[in-house]
């Protein structure tokens, strides 16, 4: 079977960081949206995403097709449901569809028309940019069950400072020594190739990927994701960092999304509280306003190749979107447009041909090639978000 993840009607409500990646490739918990369906289904996944996006992130159609909505993150109870699908059958939790089966010879799809099949129980779902660290404890222990199961983990060395050993993994390559590793509040998943240096105090749960490293003497608190080759150090609280990214000195960091190619600089800080205890508002896209979120504690989302200088400050609920360069003193707005530069005093636009100068430098230090592709991405995102920045 040919398996399709879509994006779906909640890919707005996820910008800026569906602006350069499909839905299906967020990460939450441990693993991205996509990388979770694949291990479920035994299948790789193409993708139904933004034209802009699609030849970075193609989609392969055969004769016969199971679509499913990538805001959903799998179980094995719908897996089997949606690997039993049938012609003109279709998967919906209450009014939204989960999956649905197509063929090539199918011009348009009616779902009115299709077999309805409930799913009743609960699922993790991704719809607003917080859910991915508000609902990222409960993905990071359904990844370390789907990923550790039936494997031995590394030894721990001695050296480490160890409560509820049971729930930490520690994979091939993995280097720490001198730490403090507390997993009775939520696994700990130190991943192939990762370090976390000495003096360093963890408090799960924690997703360390491939390639991470937690700095000297830093403070980790769960339900925290350090994605594949990001550096974290100073303190950091219920943040998930995408991958390629780095927060890499002291400061604080809480109830935070990075993309990828972030870089804090030193003692930057940002606000997770308002002072007077209320709910948090955050800048969206598909509202062009501010949204409730819910939550009373809501910290910085940034979208992939934004970057701030030393001693940045954030306030509580700010939002940055794509290749943004952030400096000075003060607060800036909390709501800071792609393309910009600047800070508290004001912003200018961040002309595309440095915002690729500085890609190409950044992600060759990574051994990675910016591309083409990479390029002409960025520059839609570019114009598609002119009308968000004053001059």
């Amino acid at each position: 079977m040919n398996y399709i993840l879509f994006d779906g009607p909640n890919r707005n409500k996820l910008l800026p960081f569906t602006y350069t990646r499909p839905v299906a490739d967020l990460r939450i918990g441990i693993l991205t949206i996509r990388e979770k369906w694949e291990t479920f289904l035994g299948y790789t996944t193409t993708t139904i995403t933004e034209d802009y996006l699609s030849e970075k992130f193609p989609m392969v159609e055969l004769e016969e097709n199971i679509l499913i909505n990538a805001s959903y993150l799998p179980k094995i109870e719908l897996v089997e449901m949606i690997k039993n699908l049938k012609e003109n059958e279709a998967i919906f939790s209450e009014e939204d569809v989960i999956a649905f089966f197509t063929k090539d010879t199918q011009d348009e799809v009616d779902l009115s028309s299709y077999q309805a099949i409930e799913f009743s129980e609960e699922l993790l779902k991704v719809e607003n940019t917080w859910d991915i660290f508000s609902k990222n404890g409960e993905a990071i222990q359904e990844d370390f069950d789907l990923l550790t199961k039936g494997k031995k983990s590394q030894p721990i060395p001695s050296s480490n400072n160890i409560i509820a050993p049971e729930n930490i993994f520690i994979e091939e390559g993995a280097k720490l020594e001198y730490t403090t590793l507390n997993a009775s509040s939520g696994p700990i998943y130190i991943g192939k190739d990762s370090e976390i240096m000495e003096g360093s105090v963890i408090r799960g749960p924690l997703a360390l990927c491939k390639g991470a490293t937690i700095k000297l003497a830093s403070k980790i608190y769960g339900p925290t994701t350090v994605g594949p080759y990001s550096k974290v150090g100073g303190e950091v609280n219920n943040s998930v960092l995408f991958g390629f990214s780095n927060k890499g000195h002291d400061g604080f960091l809480g109830n935070s999304v990075l993309g990828e190619w972030c870089n804090l600089g030193a003692d930057t800080n940002n606000s997770n509280l308002k002072n007077n205890y209320a709910e948090v508002r955050l800048w969206s896209y598909e509202t062009e306003g501010f949204a409730k979120t819910g939550l009373q504690f809501c910290g910085l989302m940034m979208g992939d190749h934004s970057k701030c200088g030393i001693n940045t400050m954030f306030n509580t609920g700010t939002v940055v979107g794509v290749s943004a360069n952030i400096f000075g003193s003060g607060f800036p707005r909390n709501f800071v447009p792609s393309f910009s530069w600047g800070g508290h005093s004001g912003f200018s636009t961040y002309l595309t041909t440095k915002a690729f100068e500085v890609a190409k430098v950044v992600m060759s230090r990574r051994d990675i090639e910016f591309k083409e592709q990479d390029a002409e991405i960025l520059a839609h995102i570019f114009e598609e978000t002119k009308k968000f920045r004053k001059n």
